[in-house]
């Protein structure tokens, strides 16, 4: 068994980060892919100017690289934030100011996938705020994503590493999913099903891929432990993606795993197997 039927996109939030934003889409094209996703890329700055958008733009254009995944503003990630959707203040206010933003962004590269990270429990916020906040956040965004022929994707992180992110199972995310697709109607928000966090939650992997493959919008994938490339850990990713294709899922599998010390482009000789 092999990863011969997969579709990968390099996550260049994680992989060519030694380079600056606009040289890594020619950094995957020229390690041979054609796609690629993104965490936002501007953290400090959910509203960026427009000519930070359009060099970006032209980056991907350029390349030749297509935009499989975009995340929504999400505070300082990478660094101590996981989300800012549920945080109240200004960091919910922030996510709101974006959603428009990365909705515009998407529909102009023709990015069918947004990823809207839940944000972290505050201390001295209530739950069920915070929850309420990130509904109303979450349709907005929905409806943004439709606008413009996307899905809206929620992710389930992993409890070690995000110790106060809410959605720490697959269920809990699947909660939220189903939760948003009856608030709109429009049955286009998704679970993103990532390979390495539920690993590290202890989820059986086979059962989550048979329970949800039908809701699953965007697969990531690291091997563990270690978040490496697949074969530095224990992980049978091939058996797990090829479960997943059997399963009716086509689409993207995001590559977003750290590559250590070698330079990026040097991680992929696991796609010769």
């Amino acid at each position: 068994m092999g990863y011969a039927d997969q579709r990968f996109d390099v996550n260049l939030s994680i992989l060519f980060t030694e380079l600056p934003l606009l040289e890594r889409p020619a950094a995957a094209a020229a390690a041979g892919f054609t796609a690629v996703e993104l965490w936002w890329p501007w953290i400090d700055s959910p509203t960026p100017p427009q000519s930070e958008l359009d060099a970006l733009k032209k980056a991907l254009d350029d390349a030749g690289t297509e935009l499989v995944g975009l995340n929504f503003y999400a505070g300082q990630l990478p660094g101590p934030d996981r989300g800012a959707l549920s945080v109240p203040g200004e960091e919910c206010d922030r996510f709101r100011a974006n959603i428009e933003v990365a909705a515009a962004f998407a529909g102009s590269v023709g990015c069918t996938a947004l990823n809207a990270l839940y944000g972290n429990r505050v201390e001295g916020a209530d739950p069920r705020l915070q929850d309420s906040l990130a509904l109303e956040s979450l349709v907005l965004a929905a409806r943004a994503a439709d606008r413009v022929g996307a899905i809206l994707l929620i992710e389930a992180l992993n409890k070690p590493e995000s110790p106060l992110y809410p959605l720490v199972s697959a269920p809990s995310a699947i909660e939220v999913v189903d939760k948003v697709n009856e608030a709109t109607g429009l049955g286009n928000t998704k679970f993103l099903l990532d390979l390495y966090h539920l690993s590290m939650n202890g989820e059986d992997l086979n059962e989550v891929i048979d329970a949800y493959a039908a809701k699953t919008g965007h697969v990531q994938i690291a091997d563990n432990p270690g978040r490496g490339a697949p074969g530095t850990g224990t992980l049978p990713l091939d058996e797990l993606l090829e479960r997943l294709r059997k399963a009716g899922y086509d689409g993207w599998v995001g590559l977003e795993y750290k590559a250590g010390d070698r330079p990026s482009a040097d991680s992929f000789g696991w796609l010769a197997n």
